[in-house]
């Protein structure tokens, strides 16, 4: 006799290879993290001001991805405005004159809250072109057979 093979018993747990950092690895990926914080200071505080409504979208909204894109871009296309006028003239003063700028601020918001409205609005927009161009397709199906059934009302007889 032969025992029954157990589907259960022969597979194989693939294993998920998982990176482990050493204590000393995890301190210099700070220190690295650190440096470049520091380095680049002016760049790392615009940006984390102008990302927050993305960042909030990506804390609050983790499953939907097609928001987290869509304002998420428009975010950044805001966000890269201000951040070339840091590139250009590269100080560490120069990031609170950006910060406390009310128009920079604005265009960083708005650039959101744009992409915010497209996603939106902009399905709402092309539903609706959609169902006009079918209803319109549809009037124009329907007079073709309007005219299909006069042309062929003189040559088939009525149905008695």
């Amino acid at each position: 006799m032969t025992k029954p093979i157990n589907n259960l018993t022969s597979k194989k747990n693939p294993k998920k290879s998982k990176i482990h950092l050493n204590l000393f690895q995890k301190v210099l990926i700070f220190i690295a993290f650190l440096i470049i914080s520091f380095t680049v200071l002016p760049a790392v505080v615009v940006l984390f001001l102008g990302l927050l409504p993305t960042l909030t979208i990506v804390v609050t909204d983790t499953k939907n991805i097609n928001k987290i894109t869509t304002i998420g871009c428009f975010n950044i296309s805001g966000v890269m405005i201000c951040l070339n006028s840091i590139f250009n003239q590269f100080q560490s003063p120069n990031v609170f004159s950006i910060t406390d700028n009310i128009y920079n601020i604005i265009i960083m918001l708005a650039a959101a809250a744009l992409g915010m409205v497209l996603y939106h609005i902009l399905p709402d927009i092309f539903a609706y072109i959609f169902k006009n161009s079918a209803q319109h397709r549809l009037k124009i199906i329907n007079s073709k057979l309007e005219k299909l059934k006069e042309n062929w009302a003189n040559i088939m007889p009525e149905d008695r």
